[in-house]
C-alpha cells in the first residue's frame, strides 16, 4: 500500500511503514535527524524551475503534472522508488507542501499507481 502524507502531520499512529521524502528541498522546521522521514529521495521532486515555475498556483496545477510526469519519465529515482515499493510494500510518500490537492506527492502516487497496478494501492 503507498499512501501520502505530510511531514508535518501525527506520524504516532503509523506502524514500520517506510517513509519517503519526495520534495527537492528539506522541510522548514524539521530537523534532519527526524524519525519522521526514513529516506529522503530529493531528486524524485519536481526540478527547480518547475517546483519554482509552479509555486503552489491551483490555476498551474493541470500544466504542473503534465510538466513533472514529463521529467519523472526520465528520472532514475522513479525506478528506485519502485523497487522500494515492491520490496516494502508498504510506504508512505511524504511531502511538505500545506496544499494536500496540488503537491508533486499527488502526482508521484498516480505515476505509482500506474506502474505498480491497483495490488499496491
Amino acid at each position: 500500500m503507498i499512501k501520502i502524507m505530510r511531514i508535518y502531520d501525527n506520524f504516532n499512529s503509523l506502524n514500520n511503514e517506510n517513509r519517503i521524502l519526495v520534495d527537492r528541498l528539506w522541510p522548514r522546521g524539521i530537523k534532519r535527524n527526524t524519525k519522521k522521514v526514513d529516506l529522503w529521495l530529493k531528486n524524485i521532486g519536481p526540478s527547480n524551475e518547475l517546483r519554482k515555475w509552479f509555486s503552489h498556483d491551483p490555476l498551474k496545477w493541470t500544466k504542473f503534472k503534465e510538466k513533472y510526469i514529463k521529467e519523472l519519465k526520465i528520472n532514475k529515482d522513479l525506478d528506485k522508488l519502485v523497487r522500494i515499493a515492491k520490496n516494502e510494500g508498504s510506504i508512505i510518500l511524504v511531502y511538505a507542501s500545506k496544499d494536500e490537492k496540488h503537491n508533486n506527492a499527488v502526482v508521484l502516487l498516480s505515476v505509482l499507481k500506474k506502474k505498480l497496478g491497483k495490488e499496491f494501492i
